[in-house]
């Protein structure tokens, strides 16, 4: 199938994001970011689009006609000392004195701060029959956003994991780049887990095309669901399909599947895009009907932080609306398996 992208110029560049290699600009994280791009039709998944047309028909467990990929990044499990105080006074305005009472205590356990809320995003996603994947930071004291030890969530992990969602790996900030720091990390969180660790997400979004990728699959993740520009939404190489990386420095593909990420929360509100509650509900509709459209994957990145007020509840939104479309909501190594079986990858 990739052979007939191979003969489009045009989406091949676009497929394999040539103009990444080696670019003469990149943001302050290293980052490629969309505003550097040549590419201006990043809502639309033109790759996918020829692939549909050229006989691509992907199939999805119970006949479901696409699917929502739900991850969650972990980089904090309690709140900062002045963040704390704001919340405390909001939740006794609110009358809520039970976790105004908790909240000036959770720097000193953990499990009272609302930040330590995996159980009550799995019951969330469970009402609407969903599933999803938290990638977990696994830093050391001396690491650049250290907050926590890998070690104080034993017991959450294997809650986790043990009722069927995942637990992936949140690579720090320079290991997007360094084999040893992924390796090592990923064995920290494999010792704690006791379980081999299949995905991975890296911190910021740092991701240098295509090496990420091949340090990835050197050290052995099945897939990686990076691969999406910080600063908008849509589909950073034309594919709303999971994919296997092609590396044009060495003419071959990469050993690792990749769950292209299409919409994540800082993204929408934060970052370049700016956007209110209502226009961000409009791109990611219309996002979500694309994707439908092309019977893909969407992949979706809602951090821990973001599970309160107005940005909790359009989340439960989302998940309404998705799953009145019937979508197979599932975690990444799930779908990875799926479309590794369906294509004999």
């Amino acid at each position: 199938m990739l052979k007939k992208v191979e003969q489009n110029k045009d989406l091949w560049d676009l497929f394999t994001k040539k103009e990444e290699y080696d670019p003469a600009l990149l943001d302050k994280y290293g980052r490629f970011p969309y505003y550097l791009s040549r590419q201006r039709n990043v809502f639309e998944p033109e790759v996918s689009e020829f692939l549909l047309k050229s006989g691509l028909s992907p199939e999805y467990p119970e006949g479901k006609k696409f699917a929502i990929c739900l991850t969650h990044d972990i980089d904090f499990v309690c709140t900062g000392m002045l963040n704390t105080a704001a919340r405390t006074v909001k939740a006794l305005k609110r009358g809520q004195f039970a976790e105004a009472s908790m909240l000036p205590f959770s720097r000193i356990n953990k499990t009272w701060s609302p930040l330590w809320n995996f159980r009550r995003i799995m019951e969330l996603e469970e009402k609407y029959g969903a599933k999803s994947t938290f990638y977990f930071l696994t830093l050391d004291p001396e690491n650049e956003d250290f907050t926590f030890s890998i070690e104080e969530l034993e017991g959450e992990l294997s809650r986790i994991s043990d009722e069927g969602w995942e637990v992936g790996l949140h690579g720090g900030h320079e290991a997007y780049n360094n084999p040893a720091e992924i390796k090592n990390k990923k064995r920290k969180l494999e010792r704690v887990l006791r379980k081999e660790v299949m995905g991975y997400r890296n911190h910021y979004l740092r991701f240098k095309t295509p090496e990420t990728w091949e340090l990835l699959a050197d050290a052995g993740f099945g897939y990686d669901s990076t691969f999406g520009y910080h600063d908008c939404a849509g589909f950073r190489n034309g594919m709303c399909h999971p994919f296997r990386p092609y590396n044009l420095k060495t003419g071959k593909e990469i050993e690792i599947l990749e769950l292209p990420l299409t919409i994540m929360d800082t993204t929408l509100f934060h970052s370049q895009m700016r956007l209110d509650f209502k226009q961000a509900w409009s791109l990611t509709e219309q996002l979500i009907l694309t994707v439908e459209r092309y019977r893909g994957v969407l992949t979706v990145l809602w951090h821990n932080t973001y599970m309160q007020g107005e940005y909790l509840e359009f989340y439960k939104k989302l998940l309404q609306y998705c799953s009145e479309k019937d979508a197979w909501m599932a975690p990444g190594a799930q779908i990875c398996d799926w479309w590794n079986k369906e294509y004999n990858l």
